[in-house]
C-alpha cells in the first residue's frame, strides 16, 4: 500500500438509496447537490462522489442532463474533483448507468469490483408514514436485488468511461473477492496505478462491519498490488466514523457523506455533508495528519485535471 503523507477526504453527497422520508437534510434538487458538494469541499473534502435524483420527488435518475444541471455550477465555484457515479442505482440499465460519465468525461468514477447482493429492505420497517409512494416499494424491492456488474459489464466501463474519456476510477470494493476481480483487469493491462481502493463494509450481501474484515483486505490488496494504490474506506451507518479513523491510521483515506449515512451522532441526523466532513477531518487533525487539497489529490492519483471535462 502507497502511504498517502496526506489524507484524502471523499463526500458522497447524496447516493441512490436514503429516501426523502429518512432526512429533511438529503439533497434532492441540483441546486442542493451542487450547494452541499461546494460547502464540502469547503470543509476539506477533496472528492466529491455524485449521484443525481429526480428533483421532483427524490428518485435516482441517471439523466445526463440532470447531472448538467449541477456539475457546471460545482466546476465553477471549487476545484474539487468531481466522481461520477458509473454504478448508478437499482436496476439502472448500463446504457443508463454510463450516460452521464461517458457525457461529462470527468477526472473521475466510481467502478464496482463486483456483482453482489444489494440488501438495503431492512430500511423500509423504521419508518411508517411515507413521503413518496415510491420509497417503500424501493427499499422492499432490494430483497431480490442482485447489483449486477458482471466482467463484461466491468470491462465495458473500463472501456467506455477509462480508455475513450480519460477517467480515473475510484474502485469499490464490497468484499475480497472484488479485490481479485480487480488484479483480473490488471494483470490483463486494462487498468494502470496507482490505484485507489474504496473497501466499503456493512453492506448487506457485502463483507460485513469489523475491523478485522478491513485489515484482511487491506492485507490481501498488500499481496495483489503490493505499493500500487491507495487504501480507502466507508462504513455504513452509525460505525463509520470508527472505521474512517481506523482507515487513517493505517495510512488510507476516507470517505464520508450522507450517501453512506444520514447521521453525525447517536440518533442526530447530520444537518448537511460538511457537517460529516469537518467532523473526520477534526479527527484526521487531532491525529497529527493532514488532509490533501484537491491539488494533491490530483497528483496522487494521475487524474488528467479539470481542463479535460466536459462540463
Amino acid at each position: 500500500m502507497k502511504r498517502a503523507e496526506k489524507v484524502v477526504i471523499t463526500c458522497a453527497i447524496t447516493g441512490s438509496i436514503h429516501t426523502p422520508t429518512m432526512s429533511p437534510y438529503l439533497p434532492i434538487t441540483p441546486e442542493e447537490i451542487a450547494r452541499e458538494a461546494i460547502s464540502a469541499a469547503e470543509a476539506g473534502a477533496a472528492i466529491v462522489h455524485l449521484h443525481a435524483r429526480n428533483p421532483i420527488d427524490g428518485s435516482p435518475t441517471a439523466d445526463p442532463d440532470v447531472f448538467m444541471q449541477f456539475l457546471p455550477e460545482i466546476r465553477q465555484n471549487s476545484d474539487v474533483i468531481v466522481n461520477i457515479t458509473t454504478g448508478g442505482g437499482p436496476r439502472m440499465t448500463m446504457d443508463e448507468r454510463l450516460a452521464a460519465p461517458t457525457r461529462a468525461r470527468p477526472e473521475f468514477a466510481s467502478l464496482n469490483m463486483g456483482t453482489l447482493n444489494f440488501g438495503v429492505f431492512g430500511l423500509a420497517d423504521n419508518y411508517s408514514d411515507w413521503k413518496y409512494p415510491w420509497e417503500k416499494p424501493f427499499l422492499e424491492s432490494t430483497r431480490d436485488l442482485v447489483q449486477m456488474n458482471t466482467f463484461g459489464q466491468i470491462e465495458e466501463v473500463i472501456r467506455r468511461v477509462g480508455m475513450d474519456c480519460g477517467t480515473r476510477f475510484e474502485f469499490e470494493c464490497y468484499d475480497v473477492g472484488h479485490l481479485y476481480n480487480l488484479a483480473h483487469f490488471v494483470d490483463r493491462g486494462l487498468l494502470k496505478p496507482p490505484f485507489f481502493i474504496q473497501c466499503i463494509l456493512g453492506i448487506l450481501g457485502g463483507i460485513g462491519i469489523d475491523h478485522g474484515n478491513l485489515l484482511h483486505m487491506r492485507d490481501v490488496a498488500d499481496k495483489l498490488f503490493g505499493d500500487d494504490y491507495y487504501l480507502s474506506c466507508f462504513a455504513i451507518g452509525r460505525q463509520q466514523m470508527q472505521f474512517l479513523t481506523m482507515s487513517a491510521l493505517l495510512g488510507g483515506s476516507v470517505r464520508v457523506g450522507l450517501e453512506d449515512s444520514l447521521y453525525i451522532g447517536r440518533r442526530q441526523l447530520a444537518r448537511s455533508n460538511a457537517e460529516q466532513v469537518t467532523k473526520i477531518r477534526t479527527i484526521i487533525e487531532e491525529l497529527g495528519l493532514e488532509i490533501a487539497t484537491p491539488g494533491e489529490a490530483r497528483a496522487m492519483l494521475h487524474l488528467k485535471g479539470q481542463d479535460e471535462v466536459a462540463f
